[in-house]
C-alpha cells in the first residue's frame, strides 16, 4: 500500500466517506457489458447453484439449478449458460478494421507492411468480485474438455458443442485477467478499489455492498453505519438484507431456506423447482443491481489517455483468440509448457511496469503518489545554462535548474524523463545541485530536442515553467525474446519429447528373449 492510499484510508476513516484515489478511469469500460453474477453451493466450488446474466440491468437472464449434486442438471446449466453468453461474444468477431503492421517476410528476412484485420470492439464480462475471476476460470477449465456427441459417440455425457466453445472463451478471459491493465473480464470490487479509497481493510472492500456503502452511503449514513449494515444487517427470519454472491452463499440461507427448498424438490412436489428459482434469484438480485450501480459510478470518471491503448490490446488478443477458435484449433492445454509459462511472466511484468507508468502520466493524483515515494519529482525552472556535447558534431545538451519541494531518489548520471506538449518522451539526466542551492537539482537536457544544433522550439523549458521528470521510463520495454520450444536448454524443461525416442527398440533377429 502506497504512503498516499495510506493517507486516503485515514481521511476516508475521518471523513466517513471513500475519498478519491484517481481523478480518471484508468479502465476501459464498455457501453454495453455483460454482468455476469455467478453462485455456488458452499463446500463445493464447481457445483452451480444459479447465475444471472445479461447485458440489460431491467431484463438479466435467471439460470437456476434446483439440485446441484444432479449431474444433468449441472450440465442443463452451463448448456443455457452457453447459450446466453456466446451470442454476445461472438458479437464482436465480424466488425472489423484493418491495421498495418511489420512482419517479416520469409523469402527475404526483412521487415515488409502488410494489413491485418483487428476488431473494432471486444466483449467485456464484469463479475462481482475478485472470487468470480477465479470461478470463470474455474468453469473454462471444467468446460473447454468436454467431449461432444461429435467428437466422441461413445462418451457417457455428451455435450451440447456450444459447452466446449464457451470454456475455450472462458478460459482465454480469465488469462487475460491475470494481465495488468487488461479489461476484458474484471472484479467490480477492484475496479472501484483502484479509484477510490474506503476506511476499512482491503479483505473489507471484497464485499460490494460495503464498498459501495463507503463511495456511496445514503443520505444522512456515514460510510462506516451503511458498511456495517450491508454486512451484517438481517432480517426477522435471520437472512442477510444485503445477501454476498461471492459466489459462495451464507450458511443461514444454506440452513434455513435452500436445504428445506431442495429436500422439496427431491422429494417432487409441485412447485418446488420455481420455489428454489425464486429463492436463487432473491439472493442474486442485489448483487446485480449493486453491480450496475459500481459501473454508474465508473461512467462519470474520465477515461485517462492510455486507457485507449490498453483497450486496443485487448481487442488484439480477442481477435487472435477469433482465429484460433475458427482455425479449429484444439483448446488451451491444462498446463503450459516453459517457454509459454517464461512469455507470460515476461509479458505480465511488462504491462504492469507499462501500467505504472501510464497511470502516473495520465493522473497526477497517482503521479503525486510516485513523487511521495521519490521516484518522480516537480518543480519550478530558476535557470537554463545552454551546453554542448563534445566531440566532432556537438549537440545541445542545455543544463535546467529547478526547485522542487520533492526528494527525489537521484543519483550522479541517472536517467530522467518527462512528457513533451506533443506526446513524445524527453530524456535527461541528473548533473547534481546547484552550488548556490543545495536542495536546487540540477537537470541535463540529452533528447527530445531534434537533431539540429539549436534544439526545436518548446524542448527546452523556459524560466518559470513547471515541469515534472519521472524517474521511471514512460514506455518501458520487455526482456530478451525467448527461444522456441524445440531450441529450450535442458536446465529449463528441454526440448518437447520426441514420440519416436520414447518407443521401444525394434526386435530382431538377433533378440534371444
Amino acid at each position: 500500500m502506497s504512503l498516499i492510499e495510506t493517507l486516503a484510508r485515514m481521511e476516508a476513516v475521518a471523513a466517513g466517506r471513500a475519498r478519491p484515489l484517481t481523478t480518471v478511469r484508468h479502465r476501459h469500460l464498455s457501453e454495453r457489458p455483460l454482468v455476469l453474477v455467478p453462485l455456488t453451493t458452499s463446500g463445493e466450488a464447481g457445483a452451480p447453484l444459479g447465475a444471472l446474466v445479461g447485458t440489460d440491468r431491467e431484463k438479466p437472464l435467471l439460470l437456476a439449478v434446483p439440485q446441484p449434486r444432479d449431474r444433468d442438471l449441472r450440465f442443463a446449466f452451463l448448456a443455457e449458460l452457453a447459450e446466453a453468453v456466446l451470442p454476445y461474444l461472438d458479437g464482436f468477431a465480424d466488425g472489423i478494421e484493418w491495421e498495418e503492421r511489420q512482419e517479416t517476410d520469409p523469402e527475404t528476412g526483412k521487415k515488409v507492411p502488410v494489413q491485418v484485420e483487428l476488431c473494432a470492439d471486444a466483449p467485456q464480462l464484469i463479475v462481482p468480485s475478485t472470487p468470480g475471476v477465479g470461478y470463470v476460470r474455474l468453469l473454462g477449465r471444467s468446460m473447454r474438455f468436454r467431449r461432444t456427441a461429435e467428437q466422441d459417440p461413445q462418451a457417457p455425457y455428451p455435450a451440447p458443442p456450444q459447452v466446449p466453445l464457451l470454456g475455450r472463451w472462458f478460459t482465454h478471459v480469465g488469462e487475460r485477467a491475470r494481465v495488468p491493465g487488461a479489461s476484458l473480464l474484471l472484479p467490480m470490487t477492484g475496479l472501484l478499489t483502484r479509484h477510490w479509497a474506503t476506511g476499512q481493510s482491503m479483505l473489507e472492500d471484497q464485499h460490494l455492498g460495503a464498498l459501495l456503502a463507503w463511495i456511496d452511503p445514503p443520505p444522512g449514513t456515514s460510510g462506516r453505519a451503511a458498511a456495517e449494515y450491508a454486512e451484517s444487517a438481517r432480517d426477522a427470519d435471520g437472512q442477510l438484507r444485503c445477501p454476498p454472491a461471492g459466489p459462495a452463499t451464507d450458511p443461514a440461507f444454506d440452513n434455513r431456506l435452500l436445504a428445506p427448498a431442495m429436500a422439496r424438490y427431491d422429494a417432487g412436489l409441485p412447485g418446488a423447482e420455481d420455489g428454489v428459482r425464486d429463492l436463487v434469484e432473491s439472493l442474486l438480485r442485489p448483487t446485480w443491481d449493486a453491480v450496475w450501480h459500481g459501473i454508474d459510478l465508473l461512467r462519470a470518471l474520465p477515461a485517462g489517455a492510455h486507457v485507449a491503448d490498453r483497450w486496443k490490446r485487448d481487442r488484439w488478443s480477442y481477435t487472435a483468440h477469433r482465429d484460433r477458435v475458427r482455425a479449429g484449433e484444439p483448446p488451451q492445454p491444462r498446463r503450459d509448457d516453459a517457454v509459454t509459462a517464461a512469455r507470460k511472466l515476461s509479458a505480465r511484468e511488462s504491462a504492469q511496469a507499462q501500467l505504472d507508468a501510464q497511470e502516473a502520466l495520465d493522473d497526477p493524483l497517482v503521479m503525486a503518489g510516485r513523487r511521495l515515494a521519490g521516484a518522480a519529482f516537480q518543480g519550478t525552472v530558476t535557470a537554463v545554462e545552454p551546453a554542448f556535447s563534445e566531440g566532432r558534431r556537438p549537440m545541445p545538451r542545455p543544463l535546467v535548474t529547478l526547485r522542487t519541494a520533492d526528494r527525489p531518489q537521484l543519483s550522479e548520471g541517472g536517467k530522467l524523463y518527462r512528457s513533451l506538449a506533443d506526446g513524445k518522451t524527453q530524456t535527461a539526466e541528473f548533473a547534481g545541485f546547484a552550488p548556490d542551492e543545495p536542495d536546487a537539482p540540477v537537470v541535463r537536457l540529452t533528447g527530445g530536442m531534434g537533431r539540429g544544433r539549436e534544439p526545436a522550439p518548446g524542448s527546452v523549458p523556459e524560466p518559470d515553467d513547471t515541469v515534472c521528470w519521472t524517474l521511471f521510463e514512460h514506455a518501458p520495454r520487455g526482456g530478451p525474446a525467448l527461444p522456441d520450444p524445440q531450441d529450450t536448454p535442458w536446465t529449463h524443461g528441454g526440448p518437447p519429447p520426441d514420440p519416436a525416442a520414447e518407443s521401444p527398440d525394434p526386435v530382431t533377429a538377433e533378440d534371444l528373449l
